[in-house]
């Protein structure tokens, strides 16, 4: 099923250039996916927390999307819980918790798939609002 986020992502050349992934977007849900490669490694020998940051904030930014109007990025927060190390493919599972009149709150986790389940990478949230009733009226 596409929506209006899938129509905004096609358009998302950052996301797409980094090899981010959407699996699936709809009804304020999104998951999006990113494999750490070289070029995002920082002196620690870790992914860097920019690339990180970015592929929860993709995630966050489809779901918040999925509803139709055009909705962006109010502010947003993120807590590295785990470092990202090269090779990593992260998965970026992006949930709507609630929106209210042309705001919402919406919380990305960010893991990695490990032979034990998944491990936590970071915990992400951030607060949308919608700025107009369909892409380009902005």
């Amino acid at each position: 099923m596409t929506n209006a986020a899938h129509t905004m992502f096609a358009a998302d050349e950052a996301s797409r250039a980094l090899g981010i992934e959407l699996v699936e977007a709809g009804d304020g849900r999104a998951v999006a996916t990113m494999t750490i490669t070289p070029a995002m490694v920082n002196g620690h020998d870790i992914a860097h927390g920019g690339y990180v940051f970015l592929l929860a904030d993709t995630a966050f930014a489809c779901a918040c999307n999925t509803h139709g109007p055009v909705t962006v990025a109010a502010g947003a927060e993120i807590s590295f819980v785990a470092a990202g190390r090269l090779g990593d493919h992260l998965v970026a599972t992006a949930t709507e918790r609630t929106r209210y009149g042309r705001n919402g709150i919406y919380d990305v986790t960010v893991h990695r798939d490990t032979p034990g389940g998944p491990e936590v990478v970071a915990e992400f949230r951030g607060r949308s609002r919608a700025i107009s009733a369909k892409r380009g009226d902005a």
